[in-house]
């Protein structure tokens, strides 16, 4: 489990294709084999470490539903360790399960800061709450202007500098994790 708040943005040091899945090394040390870490909001499974490397397999399915096929050598990536029982929770609650991608739509800048408006696959906006949670990229922000299969999240100077969303552009895409307990809620009022 994690909480969405970003440690660091770090570098893909090799994307290898294989049948099935993707072999992703990351620049980053301090993780064992067998570590969760969250890449992009993705809760992957270190494979391989070495120094200052790790590396993770990345199956079809997580490919397909999430923005970790467009990686190539040089991409940059948001990453996060997961929480350690007495962790301060800074963000929300965040599984690294993502639910779908949300292609940006705008990205204007007020100041030094920036509002970021998305748009999400038909289906998915019932989990928008005002006011609400949501994982983008595996950071944790908060939802406003919720409208059709839209909603826009403000965005510090810090978020811009540390994180994908300061060189991320409309058109780009950024894995979406809706907060799950806004999922559980709505599961029981059916």
């Amino acid at each position: 489990m994690f909480s969405g708040i970003v440690e660091k943005l770090t570098g893909v040091k090799a994307v290898e294709r294989k049948k099935d899945f993707a072999a992703i090394t990351l620049a980053m040390g301090g993780v064992k084999t067998g570590e969760s870490v969250a890449v992009n909001g993705v809760c992957l499974t270190a494979t391989k470490t070495g120094r200052g490397t790790a590396s993770f397999d990345v199956m079809s399915e997580t490919l397909k539903k999430t923005n970790l096929s467009g990686l190539k050598k040089g991409s940059k990536v948001n990453i996060e360790l997961p929480l350690r029982v007495g962790d301060r929770v800074g963000g929300h609650f965040v599984l690294g399960h993502v639910d779908c991608t949300a292609r940006i739509v705008s990205k204007k800048h007020e100041g030094k800061n920036c509002v970021m408006t998305f748009s999400v696959p038909a289906g998915h906006s019932k989990y928008l709450v005002e006011k609400g949670s949501i994982a983008l990229d595996g950071i944790s922000l908060t939802i406003f202007n919720i409208a059709n299969n839209g909603f826009s999240v403000a965005l510090i100077p810090h978020t811009l500098k540390k994180t994908t969303l300061g060189f991320k552009e409309p058109g780009d895409d950024v894995n979406a994790e809706f907060d799950y307990l806004a999922k559980i809620a709505l599961k029981a009022g059916r």
